[in-house]
């Protein structure tokens, strides 16, 4: 399916909407039925249209086709944040006394999620490199229900071999499914490999202006009709038709933001692995990587997101480097149009920083699409002042 045609066409109906070339918000909680008969269909399977908006709703329906036709996928369902479209469907998937393998250091709410809200309910977790194929194949247990994914790894951008960690759950039985919020689906389309089940947080690139927080999951309808008809309905975590429709404005420029933000961060790390006070720099696509060949096997590029060391680190000089920034702003996320910074050590006590350990000196960068030069000026004067 072309993708200027996923766009700005499919699912957009404009005749049932006075022919309007921009969709509708279709602000109601409710919808009414003609006769007890249709009434009675809809209670007995809202999956199937729209009933009341904790569910589904015109508005989310024409995004929920697109983002499903972007991954390559049957069905998608949208969620309130990110991590809900993350904890909803585990939540959906597992059992007491079920096992997880899940790459190690996913995203901290992720791992909260492992480590602190599913042992309430009996299911354990074993963390695994996941540059490593064969040790996650050894971790699986006959307990283990679900592969979790996110390639590339937050922060250390690690990869993992999507295809080989299909082919060895498939063969088990076992669910597999991925945060591809790095990528997104015009970099990376894991359902092509063989992923089960594909979760983004939309608040990133996919709304891409700082305004909407959303997240997605995608994958077969058999698995995302099974992950609405309890879970999502009853936890309520669905998506408001407002950011629904900032969404579909924001898909509209979705190629051409990324298009921009790549280039833009292509050419700040070409300028960072040259400078004399940077140690080094993680990117999937950097000529220094080990994973290098998987990396460009699975993905298509890799926006803005990458992470640096300085040379001779400590506390006090990463600190006064993020500091010292005067555009590039300092918060959590990516995905928007500015520019980011996020120093590992600001989720750290500064009794527990390590200088040692190589995830406590980390300093993650996102590129927005601000003139490279004119983020390059900025670091510049930062880099001055260690």
């Amino acid at each position: 399916m072309d993708i200027s045609y996923i766009l700005n066409e499919l699912g957009e109906e404009r005749e049932n909407y006075f022919n309007a070339i921009a969709p509708p918000i279709i602000q109601t909680s409710n919808f009414k039925f003609n006769t007890v008969d249709d009434f009675r269909k809809a209670l007995a399977d809202e999956y199937q249209g729209n009933l009341y908006s904790r569910g589904f709703n015109p508005t989310i329906d024409i995004l929920r086709k697109k983002l499903a036709a972007l991954d390559g996928a049957e069905d998608a369902l949208v969620f309130g944040s990110g991590i809900a479209a993350v904890t909803i469907p585990v939540l959906a998937l597992l059992n007491a006394g079920d096992e997880v393998v899940c790459v190690e250091n996913p995203y901290s709410w992720t791992i909260k999620l492992f480590n602190d809200f599913l042992p309430k309910f009996g299911v354990k977790t074993t963390f695994i490199d996941g540059s490593n194929t064969s040790a996650i194949e050894a971790a699986i247990t006959p307990q283990t229900r679900l592969i979790y994914l996110e390639s590339p790894n937050t922060f250390s951008f690690d990869v993992q071999d999507l295809e080989a960690i299909a082919t060895i759950a498939k063969a088990r039985g076992i669910i597999t499914m991925i945060d591809n919020s790095y990528c997104s689906p015009l970099y990376q389309q894991p359902i092509a490999y063989g992923i089960d089940l594909v979760a983004q947080s939309a608040t990133k690139y996919l709304a891409g202006h700082s305004d909407v927080m959303a997240g997605v999951v995608t994958g077969k309808q058999e698995l995302i009709k099974k992950i609405f008809e309890k879970e999502y309905m009853n936890i309520g975590a669905s998506l408001a038709p407002q950011n629904a429709w900032l969404l579909l404005r924001s898909l509209r420029t979705l190629p051409i933001r990324l298009e921009k933000i790549t280039a833009n961060a292509n050419k700040v790390i070409e300028y960072l692995e040259q400078y004399p006070k940077v140690e080094t720099v993680l990117h999937p696509f950097s000529k220094n990587n080990k994973q290098l060949d998987l990396a460009k096997k699975q993905m298509k590029a890799c926006g803005g997101l990458f992470s640096i060391t300085l040379k001779n680190p400590s506390l006090e000089k990463i600190e006064t480097f993020c500091n010292s920034l005067k555009h590039i702003l300092m918060a959590v996320s990516w995905g928007g149009y500015e520019s980011l910074i996020i120093p590992a050590c600001a989720g750290i006590s500064k009794a527990d920083f390590d200088v040692n350990n190589p995830r406590h000196i980390l300093i993650r960068i996102y590129v927005g699409l601000e003139e490279p030069e004119y983020l390059i000026k900025d670091l510049e004067q930062a880099f001055e002042k260690i």
